[in-house]
C-alpha cells in the first residue's frame, strides 16, 4: 500500500512539472537553421511575453509577445545588415520542452516562410 501511494505522489508530481513546462514559456530557446543557431530568451508576464533574440550584433527585443492556451506568438523586428527595416515573427504551439511551428521574415524585398523548432536550454 505504501508502495502504490509513493507511486502515486511521484506520478502527481511529475504530471504537475509536465504541466507547469506546458504553461510557460519563461526560459532560452535555441534552434538550428541553414545559417545557424537561434537564441531566445523569453519570460511570461500573465498572457504576455516579453524578452529578445540572442544576436552577435546585439539583442533585439521581442515585441507584442502572447501566450495563451499553449500558443506562442512573437514579433522580432529588426534591421538588415544594410540598415534597412525587417522582422521576425514566430508562432507555434508549447509541448514540454519544445516550441514547434512557424516562422516568417519579413525582409524590404522578400518574405521568408518556413517551420520552425525551437528547445529549451538548459539553464
Amino acid at each position: 500500500m505504501r508502495r502504490l501511494l509513493v507511486a502515486g505522489l511521484v506520478l502527481a508530481c511529475t504530471s504537475l512539472a509536465a504541466r507547469a513546462a506546458d504553461d510557460d514559456p519563461t526560459g532560452t530557446w535555441q534552434w538550428t537553421t541553414q545559417r545557424g543557431v537561434g537564441t531566445l530568451k523569453l519570460k511570461l508576464e500573465g498572457d504576455r511575453v516579453t524578452g529578445v533574440m540572442v544576436r552577435k550584433a546585439g539583442n533585439l527585443k521581442v515585441e507584442d509577445g502572447i501566450f495563451r492556451g499553449g500558443a506562442i506568438s512573437i514579433r522580432v523586428p529588426g534591421g538588415t545588415p544594410g540598415g534597412q527595416p525587417m522582422v521576425h515573427m514566430y508562432q507555434g504551439k508549447l509541448l514540454g520542452d519544445t516550441i514547434k511551428g512557424s516562422a516568417t521574415i519579413v525582409l524590404p524585398d522578400q518574405v521568408v516562410a518556413g517551420e520552425w523548432e525551437a528547445k529549451r536550454a538548459k539553464d
